[in-house]
């Protein structure tokens, strides 16, 4: 509501006039930043008036000015002003202090360092990309997603992380990755179509300056059969580095499952690890001496460690169509890891409109990928035929279907096959895709008919595939 202040006597009375509450000087600077961060990211060309006024804000608060130089990463500030790591880590999460009350003078601090890290992530310019510009806005990149809670390179359905930082209160992933971690992956992809890979590969030096993610690994694999010498050594160097760094993170995740009911059928290993110490002591009592205060053990007890172990078959069929690359790449390395595992054994079919055996090379995932051949549709009813002699006993068996349904006019014929494994015993597991960012776009028509059959396609995030093989498999 206007207030009204009394202004100069009258011989009516005395005067009034307007006054306007006092606007906020922290809510003037904040908005000044954010105002700033919208200019530039709809034009790269700089408007003077906001470019001072926000260099004041930041020196005001003692921040350093390179926050607002668009060629200085994240990196190079924090490395010049360390104590600003922190900052940045969770900045774009709920802090602890959240409770509705507001800090005017923190959350100017906040608006300028935000601010910087979505400048430059989003904000990725035109034209050729060099190694060294894109390993720069990877490392950005990163910092956004530690902004966020996450570890550096989850949204962008890479590296499978655990789910953030470990510094506070974790994001709500299940709504930021839907909206955040396509965005990422697409600006990602393009800064890599926009690079001359070729020749960045066949220099040493510039190929060390890339760093593995899934859009370079797409690229690769799309582009290894034009590659040779120096440039396809370097091309199968990183999409190893990046195979060992995603399957060591899901080999983590599958090694807690539970192995089995322990089986006392077969007796104890008698070996020192194995002794029941509390057991022995409560069976040996009668032998204790008062006297001596000693106590004789005639006998010692060990733990039995056997475990009830079924052979079990995991049959993976994945989709390599050019629409579920990073699948295909999630996927394979999965089946290496469970195919290590005892007892499981594995079985590994990728198909476009031909279907290809990988089963051979599936304990190398590396291996496996170079001899795969994106692009192409999509005939699921030539890899079922593949499959189906697969199944020797149909209760010990997995299937797990990785694909968007998106089929040749043949959608009838695949959910037949489909229906009559699952009726044999088999369990089928189908998949919308396998991301570490969650995304999947699976044909309507055959989500319906899954979850009629009692089979609802699988939420798109690995980790919940991880939870479902784990469960079946223990």
């Amino acid at each position: 509501m206007t207030e009204y202040m009394t202004d100069q006597p009258s011989a009516s009375g005395p005067a009034v006039s307007p006054r306007t509450p006092e606007a906020d000087p922290h809510e003037n600077r904040r908005q000044v930043l954010y105002w700033r961060l919208l200019a530039r990211l709809f034009d790269p060309e700089e408007q003077p008036a906001l470019e001072s006024a926000s260099l004041a804000v930041v020196e005001d608060l003692g921040l350093p000015s390179a926050l607002l130089d668009p060629q200085a990463s994240v990196d190079s500030v924090v490395q010049r002003h360390p104590e600003l790591a922190d900052e940045f880590d969770g900045l774009m999460t709920p802090g602890p202090d959240d409770d509705g009350t507001r800090d005017r003078a923190a959350e100017v601090r906040r608006a300028a360092l935000v601010s910087k890290v979505l400048l430059n992530v989003f904000s990725s310019g035109s034209g050729t990309v060099t190694a060294g510009q894109l390993a720069r806005w990877q490392s950005d990149a990163g910092w956004l997603e530690r902004a966020l809670g996450c570890t550096p390179g989850e949204l962008r359905g890479g590296r499978t992380g655990g789910g953030g930082s470990g510094r506070g209160p974790q994001p709500d992933l299940a709504r930021l990755i839907p909206t955040i971690g396509p965005e990422l992956g697409a600006l990602e992809a393009d800064l890599v179509r926009r690079m001359h890979l070729r020749e960045v590969l066949a220099d040493p030096v510039l190929a060390s300056q890339l760093t593995p993610s899934m859009s370079l690994i797409e690229q690769l694999l799309r582009d290894k059969n034009n590659l040779s010498g120096i440039a396809l050594a370097n091309a199968k160097a990183l999409i190893r580095r990046f195979v060992d760094e995603v399957a060591e993170v899901l080999r983590t995740q599958v090694e807690k499952s539970t192995v089995g009911a322990v089986d006392r059928s077969v007796p104890p290993k008698r070996v020192f690890r194995n002794l029941d110490l509390d057991r022995t002591i409560w069976k040996n009592l009668t032998n204790w001496s008062p006297e001596e205060e000693r106590l004789y053990v005639d006998r010692l007890y060990y733990r039995h460690t056997a475990r009830k172990t079924t052979p079990q078959r995991l049959i993976v069929v994945v989709d390599q169509s050019g629409s579920m690359v990073d699948s295909m790449v999630n996927c394979t390395i999965l089946a290496s890891v469970f195919a290590g595992l005892p007892k499981v054994d594995v079985h590994l079919i990728a198909y476009d409109t031909q279907a290809l055996d990988l089963t051979p090379w599936v304990h190398d995932p590396f291996e496996t990928l170079l001899r795969t051949k994106l692009g192409g549709g999509n005939d699921g009813p030539v890899a079922m035929a593949m499959a189906r002699p697969k199944i020797t006993d149909p209760q010990d068996t997995v299937m797990v279907w990785i694909s968007d349904f998106y089929e040749f006019d043949r959608s009838q014929p695949l959910f037949e096959g489909i229906e009559a494994v699952h009726r044999s015993g088999v369990k089928f597991i189908p998949v919308g895709s396998v991301t570490s960012s969650g995304r999947q776009e699976v044909n309507p028509w055959f989500r319906e008919r899954f979850k009629a059959l009692g089979t609802p396609v699988l939420s798109g995030h690995i980790r919940k595939l991880v939870h479902e093989l784990k469960t079946f498999l223990a």
